[in-house]
């Protein structure tokens, strides 16, 4: 007798009351046999507002297929996606960091009302990859994630250009290195079909952690967008999830403390976005894995960095592709002892067993450097404590020859003045320029500020005015930047009591980042201070009664003392 495989579909059994349910599955297409199928669910983030999502209705389409052909009963269903690169620099910002969970609960919900089995979900802007793994560990249902895949890399004067090129060259022609004509040139050519931003920035960067995880198939994280290769991958997601329902593999039996290791070392050797801190936290903490920023520093103490990737490097994310791709760094990173080979992975091998059928980085290949010749000797993503960020604050030190500096506060309320100040020329060479009440709750939704920290490269000032913020910081931001520091300014963290002037110290080597002032002082100005209002309605709202501190993943379910998701099981 054939094994049934359906975990809820049972629902849609030959019982008689279920007649209506049957009814309106018929119409969508369902037959008799498709009724004793496991239901599969297709998680799309398809949309025309960004060429990171653009293509992937298509990819769906093959998931199904796949899904289909293994022996399924597939459904493709959709949810959102929020464009950071076209949203940053304006209100719309707000929006990215909450799109993330509205995407995690969007897939719960339609997974859970719609009583399915398992699902593929498919992503491609930076919010769309934890969110939907954020969902995938919440019910602990055979699911596989996979990567729209990456940009080809823009060309302009025979040199590769992405966004970050265009974002920086507002700075250059601010500074009057480059004039209208030629802005205009890198704003044409930056971006040259489907796929998300081509650097090791968030996108890339969270792709490359899943597979690291084992939630996505092996190589899929570097497969470009607009290949075969990248239709294959979807495909066999959904031949693979009925192979998950066949073997009662789970998420969770995946997601375990060492498999988070193991996606924090990638993102270490890669020099990845300083958001994988946030999400692989958030994702943590769906699967209901003890992860926190200390180990990510301990982690960061071990693993060096190897990848001359952008956005402080000279490579793309296709270029890794045809070095050998994510595999082929996780294999040297296996054989230099620094990843738990025996993990579990979707493919029901573990990730030394999938390894086995990869080869090695390709001969003569310049992206990833041999183990005993790194950029670092550690990872350059650092969390740094100190009496400015009690809870923590993250610092991507990649490329930087600037280890520490002290200089004084040069303090803004939100990030809109402080980037008329910069256009203006008011910050110079040894300013520590802070920007609060960006945080989770104070933005709200802790912006991305990648327009600044892009326009103070292009002024030439990355290196000698470091910036400062509670909110975040794109992928693509490179420089003497500080994000995440918490608590934030909203909930009186000490950041909301900076003043013009006080000296800040950054100290990446000693992790520290403080403040010139006594507690006594810090505890006087409290006395004085008083928090600005929340908006009243709508979704940011909402958003920030519920997120929680970015020490804890800035995840809008944390509530202290209660599980909020048991695992779903037959």
């Amino acid at each position: 007798m054939e094994k049934d495989l359906r975990i809820k579909s049972h629902v849609f059994s030959d019982d008689a009351r279920k007649a209506p349910n049957r009814a309106m599955l018929r119409a969508v297409g369902f037959s008799d046999d498709d009724f004793r199928k496991p239901m599969i669910g297709i998680a799309s983030t398809w949309s025309e507002v960004t060429p990171c999502n653009i293509h992937i209705d298509k990819l769906a389409v093959k998931a199904k297929e796949g899904a289909r052909a293994a022996g399924g009963a597939p459904l493709i269903f959709n949810t959102i996606t929020v464009s950071d690169g076209i949203s940053m620099g304006t209100d719309g910002m707000r929006y990215s960091l909450p799109s993330r969970d509205l995407i995690a609960d969007s897939i719960e919900t339609v997974v859970q009302g719609e009583s399915l089995d398992g699902f593929v979900a498919i992503g491609g802007c930076d919010k769309n990859m934890p969110g939907c793994m954020m969902a995938i560990a919440r019910m602990d249902l055979p699911s596989v994630f996979v990567y729209g895949g990456t940009i080809k890399p823009g060309k302009l004067d025979d040199k590769d250009i992405d966004i970050v090129s265009a974002f920086e060259g507002v700075g250059q022609y601010n500074k009057g290195a480059i004039g209208d004509e030629q802005l205009h040139k890198i704003e044409c050519h930056a971006c040259p079909g489907s796929g998300s931003c081509g650097g090791m920035y968030t996108a890339n960067t969270m792709a490359s952690a899943i597979e690291a995880l084992g939630m996505s198939l092996p190589g899929s994280s570097s497969h470009p967008a607009e290949t075969d290769e990248k239709r294959e991958d979807c495909y066999k997601a959904g031949e693979v999830v009925y192979q998950m329902l066949e073997q009662d593999i789970r998420p969770r039996q995946i997601l375990t403390k060492e498999a988070f290791e193991n996606a924090i070392t990638v993102v270490m050797a890669l020099g990845g976005s300083t958001n994988a801190v946030l999400h692989l936290m958030a994702i943590a903490h769906a699967a209901e894995v003890d992860l926190t920023l200390d180990d990510f520093n301990t982690i960061q103490e071990k693993v060096p960095h190897l990848a001359d990737l952008k956005p402080s490097g000279k490579y793309v994310m296709q270029d890794l592709f045809e070095a050998g791709g994510v595999p082929a760094v996780m294999k040297l990173l296996l054989k230099e002892g620094m990843m738990h080979g025996n993990c579990l992975t979707v493919t029901g091998k573990t990730i030394e067993e999938n390894l086995m059928d990869f080869p090695d980085l390709k001969p003569g290949q310049k992206v990833i450097r041999p183990a005993e010749q790194p950029f670092r000797k550690d990872g350059p993503l650092v969390v740094l404590k100190g009496n400015l960020a009690p809870d923590g604050a993250v610092a991507k030190v990649s490329g930087l020859k600037v280890k520490t500096m002290t200089g004084p506060a040069k303090v803004f309320n939100d990030e809109e003045s402080a980037s008329k100040a910069v256009m203006s020329d008011e910050i110079v060479a040894g300013d520590v320029l802070v920007i609060r009440y960006e945080g989770p709750k104070g933005g709200p939704g802790m912006p991305e500020m990648l327009s600044l920290s892009a326009i103070l490269v292009g002024k030439g000032l990355g290196e000698s005015v470091a910036l400062l913020t509670d909110g975040r910081f794109s992928g693509g931001s490179h420089g003497l930047v500080i994000g995440h520091i918490a608590p934030e300014a909203q909930v009186g963290g000490p950041i909301a009591l900076i003043k013009d002037g006080d000296l800040i110290t950054v100290d990446s080597e000693q992790r520290l980042i403080s403040v010139a002032l006594s507690e006594e002082e810090l505890v006087a100005r409290r006395q004085n201070w008083t928090p600005p209002p929340l908006p009243k309605r709508g979704a940011l709202a909402k958003y920030a009664r519920l997120v929680s501190c970015s020490s804890k993943g800035a995840v809008t379910d944390h509530f202290e003392g209660k599980t909020v998701h048991e695992p779903v099981h037959s």
